[in-house]
């Protein structure tokens, strides 16, 4: 089990799902996490693009609580969130010879009783930092670090928000699931010009979330209850297709719960090739696993011993690079090779854990279409072999190694930029989303 790992409040909201160790900033430079001393607890900064990580100990003035907000900055410095009564503290730290330095970034206030204000995933490019103030009836994005002058608000949304997904390699459009009317909907934040827009609405009676995006491949990992109403389930779709999301069954793990947490980058325009990386967790406890669209099966891997859970990053050529923190190694990084889903029925290969993974077929490659120049996905056919080598004794369960076909599905257009799906909840139904061209100016 991860002995280390450091879980603070999750900035998800969302009800099941486990908080990550530590955060990694976009392009897997630095990472940041509450690190225990004794009874107390300071900021510590990882510094992973190295030959060798290596982490820096940044203890204030007095210790931090243990709600305390870590991010890792692009710079190498530590945004602090330290939440008070009311009042939100945001500072940045840094090393300063033999000790650290604290530059105050200012406050912000939320007097609204029930109003939570938590830190966003690390914005690409590492020079600003955001958080969403999520409030009963309205919920608002804030600069809190990388402005001109103390923290800013930027937009102003209706309803109460929660996750957070970047949708473009600026930092500009942001995504947030958003609670309103009893339904829980994702909707596209432009941070310049403060224009909310819908961006993912499956069925009228579902509760669709987006939990993580690639802006150079367009692959979207959804969760929702439309194909199985009153069932969370993970699906997969393309930023800008029309045909529908799939929720393919090897993702359904029994008993355990699933949570996406990275992306393989640098794919451009070929969704179904891009690895993702899993964390599960169930009663045996947690592992790692591994899944990629076109391959439609999820290779299960034991997780490093300390492995800061929920934590990690791919590299472009398909390495998933896991933090991990034990007494024998303080400050270490694992790495998982995943066998490609094209020409490759082998196994991924994990490196430094000590386990293997069981060689299994492929489930056939996805056929690609274009829509607007937006790759599609298509059907993939054959059935995955599902035999998920286990993390440790005893074998987690394994999942079902195929997907149900998907029927075509019937839609009609809504207003502005939304297409509705039919009224069969188990039907494969369509991805909705903003007109993105229309939110970026020049």
């Amino acid at each position: 089990m991860t002995v280390c790992a450091i879980e603070p409040p999750s900035a998800s909201g969302a009800v099941g799902v486990p908080e990550a160790g530590c955060v990694i900033t976009a392009d897997g430079s630095y990472a940041a996490r509450l690190a225990p001393a004794g009874d107390c607890w300071f900021a510590e900064r990882w510094t992973l693009d190295g030959p060798e990580p290596y982490a820096v100990p940044l203890p204030g003035n007095q210790p931090e609580e243990p709600g305390t907000g870590v991010q890792p900055m692009g710079d190498g410095r530590v945004l602090v969130h330290r939440p008070s009564a009311s009042r939100h503290l945001f500072s940045l730290l840094y090393p300063t010879g033999p000790g650290t330095g604290e530059l105050p970034l200012g406050t912000v206030e939320c007097p609204e009783p029930g109003t939570r204000l938590v830190l966003l995933p690390p914005a690409p490019g590492g020079a600003r930092a955001y958080a969403l103030a999520s409030g009963p009836r309205s919920s608002s994005v804030w600069l809190v670090a990388g402005g001109a002058s103390g923290p800013e608000r930027l937009a102003e949304v209706p309803g109460r928000c929660s996750g957070g997904v970047w949708l473009d390699g600026t930092g500009r459009l942001l995504a947030l699931d958003r609670e309103l009317g009893g339904r829980t909907k994702t909707v596209t934040v432009d941070l310049e010009r403060a224009v909310v827009s819908p961006l993912l609405q499956i069925a009228d009676d579902s509760d669709d979330r987006l939990v993580l995006a690639d802006p150079d491949s367009g692959l979207l990992l959804i969760s929702s209850d439309a194909p199985s109403p009153g069932q969370e389930r993970l699906g997969w779709g393309v930023l800008g297709s029309t045909l529908p999301v799939r929720f393919p069954e090897c993702l359904r793990l029994p008993d355990c719960v699933v949570t996406p947490f990275a992306i393989q980058p640098g794919q451009v325009l070929t969704p179904e090739n891009c690895a993702v990386g899993l964390r599960v967790d169930g009663a045996f406890g947690t592992w790692v696993g591994t899944w990629r669209p076109a391959e439609r099966r999820v290779r299960h891997l034991p997780a490093p011993e300390g492995w800061l859970a929920g934590a990690g990053v791919w590299t472009p050529e398909g390495v998933l690079r896991l933090p991990y923190a034990t007494r024998a190694t303080p400050c270490g990084v694992s790495h998982l090779t995943a066998a490609t889903a094209r020409g490759n029925a082998g196994a991924a290969e994990p490196g430094r854990t000590g386990g293997e993974a069981e060689p299994g077929r492929t489930g056939g490659e996805a056929e690609w279409g274009r829509a607007g120049g937006v790759p599609e996905p298509g059907r993939a056919g054959g059935a995955a072999s599902a035999r998920p080598a286990a993390p440790s004794e005893p074998r987690p369960p394994a999942p079902p190694g195929s997907e149900a076909p998907a029927p075509s599905a019937t839609w009609t257009p809504a207003p502005s930029v939304t297409r509705s799906a039919g009224s069969a909840p188990a039907r494969p139904v369509p991805l909705q989303q903003a007109p993105l061209g229309r939110l970026v100016t020049n």
